[in-house]
């Protein structure tokens, strides 16, 4: 059994999920503070070398990532740690959600793990610092030579008091605030713990959003010298004939791609936690491998209905090497996970990079 099986079993499962999360993200905190802990995380965790042998680099987005593994949205809301999260072995991370003014969030409990199914449901309600403190911290990374080189998505969402009718002014700040120290931006209409987020993704409420978000990136992008890519977030909740939508107005504005999906509300009757204990949990956004089949074929829409040159980062469900390889071969160009992340343990990326660097097919990361 890994260390790190050990330690989940006997002792992080008995931690309120949120705590053992805050604990992890410190415990990166103090790996980055200290004089050569990069370089710590980097041979504990066997960090594949960047652009090393058998690593070659993944063109995407504009930048060039040394695999195609990255970190979901989620686990560093305020970018606080996206450095020691690429040290540990993805490609890229995307930080947030953040929003244009700081919230708490959703009132706790609000986080719950599923281990016989090793998923999660979470309800956080976009806690977060806001866009102006994530600028703050995202103008000290990129000042370092390794920040500059990192590849750092930022993920947007709506502020829950701005009104929906004031949506897209809510994401238009986020976006001019964000925008100078993001590889890429990804908008995020699809979190199911916001009251009436997930509305947005109607193409008619969709439009002035991407439009405002796509305006600023624009206009930080000239002022930069380089480009901005903006991508939406969907969920996996969405209809066949929606997803469609969603690609057709995306390609037509001029998008750089879509990410896929986000959390889903459904419960499927073939979980294996007891039907009363995911009653008594509630609301939220399921995630873990419970999501792959749909997350699969919402993949497989979108590449039908994208161009080539438009990206798809696809997530959900994604567990080992295979599943990223699988992703990839039914026309993914990036791939993310999260929540496995929490079941795996921190060498969880280092494994699949390592994996997906030989070229090892069917193996479990």
């Amino acid at each position: 059994m890994r260390p790190y099986a050990v330690l989940f079993d006997h002792v992080l499962t008995r931690l309120d999920p949120e705590r053992a999360h805050r604990l992890t993200v410190q415990a990166l905190r103090l790996a980055q503070a200290v004089p050569g802990g990069h370089l710590a995380l980097r041979t504990l965790f066997g960090t594949p070398r960047p652009l090393g042998r058998g690593h070659a680099p993944v063109h995407a987005l504009g930048h060039e990532h040394p695999t195609p593994f990255g970190l979901a949205a989620g686990f560093d809301k305020d970018a606080e740690v996206p450095l020691g999260l690429l040290d540990l072995g993805f490609g890229h991370v995307e930080v947030g959600t953040v929003t244009a003014k700081p919230q708490p969030g959703n009132p706790r409990p609000r986080s719950f793990r599923l281990l016989a199914d090793r998923a999660l449901v979470n309800r956080m309600g976009f806690n977060n610092h806001g866009a102006a403190a994530a600028a703050k911290r995202l103008a000290l990374v990129r000042r370092t030579e390794r920040g500059q080189r990192a590849v750092i998505g930022v993920n947007i969402g709506k502020t829950k008091a701005t009104l929906l009718a004031d949506a897209a002014e809510d994401y238009r700040f986020s976006a001019r605030t964000l925008a100078p120290y993001a590889s890429y931006l990804a908008i995020n209409v699809s979190s199911p713990n916001t009251p009436g987020l997930r509305d947005l993704q109607s193409t008619d409420a969709l439009r002035p959003i991407l439009a405002a978000v796509l305006e600023e990136a624009g206009a930080v992008g000239s002022r930069l010298g380089r480009e901005v890519p903006v991508l939406v977030k969907i969920a996996p909740d969405l209809h066949d004939e929606d997803v469609c939508a969603v690609a057709a107005l995306a390609r037509d504005l001029g998008l750089a791609g879509v990410i896929a999906t986000n959390t889903t509300i459904d419960r499927p009757r073939d979980l294996r936690t007891a039907r009363h204990r995911i009653e008594r949990i509630g609301a939220g956004g399921l995630s873990g491998p419970v999501l792959a089949h749909r997350s699969r074929e919402v993949l497989a829409i979108l590449r039908e209905q994208l161009p080539e040159e438009m990206t798809i980062i696809s997530c959900g469900g994604v567990v080992t090497a295979e599943d990223v390889q699988e992703r990839l071969d039914a026309g993914a160009d990036l791939v993310q996970g999260y929540t496995s992340l929490i079941y795996e343990g921190p060498a969880w990326p280092g494994r699949i990079g390592r994996a997906l660097g030989r070229g090892r097919r069917g193996r479990r990361a």
